[in-house]
């Protein structure tokens, strides 16, 4: 009996801690400005939240505006075997924020 109640506890708790290793693994990519003068760039972000682009739209643009940018759009939402790709691109605003 204990050996039958064991399983569906463990399922349940490896359940449980999916969404936490789901978000550590989500990242977005965007492009943001700041105004006078005009600046532009491109970065990379590991999200805290759902792993979506409405979810990220929010995220990203309050993390950036706490240093003064304003968000353009999400260009896409990946995993960590979209990073290597989007790093030089990136460059310094490589999981800056």
């Amino acid at each position: 009996m204990r050996k039958m109640l064991a399983i569906p506890l463990s399922l349940l708790l490896l359940a449980a801690a999916m969404p936490a290793a789901a978000s550590e693994k989500c990242f977005a990519d965007y492009k943001a400005k700041q105004d006078n003068p005009l600046r532009l760039h491109y970065g990379v972000v590991r999200l805290e939240g759902p792993c979506d682009a409405g979810a990220a739209r929010s995220e990203v643009a309050a993390r950036l505006s706490r240093e003064g940018w304003v968000l353009l759009n999400i260009l896409s939402v990946f995993d960590k075997d979209g990073l290597k790709e989007r790093k030089a691109s990136a460059g310094r605003y490589f999981l800056r924020f």
